[in-house]
C-alpha cells in the first residue's frame, strides 16, 4: 500500500511554484511585465467571492508566456540547492508512493516522475500559455484527481504541511502534519 505526500513545504522546504517564478524572474527580469495581471488576480481572489483560486493561479502563470524555453528553466531550477528534498523523505520513499500537489504538473514531473520514479497527481497548467485545464489540485480536488488517476487506491500514510489536505488525510490509515522536519500525528477534528 503506497504512502501519499503533498509536495510544497512537505517534501521540499519552500513552495516550488513561488520559487520557480522568482528563479525565472532573476534570470529574465522582463517577466516583471506580467506583474499587473498577477496582482489583479491576487486582488480579485482576495476580494471577489466568485473569483476562484484556479482563476487567480491562471493569472499568476501568465509569466510562463515570457519564458524562452520553459523546459530548460525547469531543468535548471531543480539544480537549486534549496529545492532538494528534506532529509527524511529519501530515506522513507518507496517506489509505489504518490505525490499529490497543487503545483503544476510540468514543474514537478522532472523530479517526481523522471528522477524519483514516483506517481504524480498535480495541477494541469500549460507551460507555454499558463492556462489551466481543470481545477487547481487543492483540498477536495486532490481526492477527486487521485480517484480519477488511480481509482480506489488505498493509502497507508499521508503527509502534508497543510490542514487544507484533511480530505486526503481522512483517506489514509495514518496521517501526519509536517512542520519543518517534524512529522506529527494529524490533528483530530
Amino acid at each position: 500500500m503506497p504512502n501519499a505526500y503533498d509536495f510544497d513545504k512537505t517534501i521540499v522546504y519552500p513552495d516550488s511554484t513561488e520559487q520557480f517564478f522568482y528563479f525565472c524572474l532573476r534570470r529574465h527580469p522582463a517577466l516583471a511585465r506580467y506583474a499587473p495581471w498577477q496582482l489583479a488576480g491576487l486582488l480579485r481572489y482576495t476580494f471577489e467571492q466568485r473569483f476562484s483560486k484556479t482563476q487567480a493561479k491562471a493569472e499568476f502563470y501568465r509569466f510562463l508566456r515570457g519564458l524562452p524555453d520553459w523546459r530548460e528553466e525547469v531543468r535548471l531550477f531543480w539544480q537549486e540547492p534549496r529545492m532538494q528534498p528534506k532529509p527524511w523523505f529519501p530515506a522513507q520513499m518507496q517506489p509505489d508512493d504518490i505525490i499529490i500537489s497543487a503545483s503544476p504538473e510540468f514543474l514537478l514531473r522532472p523530479v517526481v516522475c523522471e528522477q524519483w520514479g514516483l506517481r504524480l497527481v498535480a495541477s494541469r497548467v500549460d507551460p507555454l500559455t499558463g492556462c489551466t485545464t481543470g481545477e487547481n489540485c487543492h483540498g477536495e480536488e486532490k481526492v477527486r484527481r487521485l480517484r480519477e488517476a488511480l481509482g480506489d487506491v488505498e493509502i497507508e500514510a499521508f503527509y502534508s504541511d497543510s490542514l487544507s489536505d484533511a480530505p486526503l488525510a481522512r483517506l489514509a490509515k495514518q496521517a501526519y502534519l509536517v512542520k519543518g522536519d517534524e512529522r506529527l500525528p494529524w490533528p483530530e477534528n
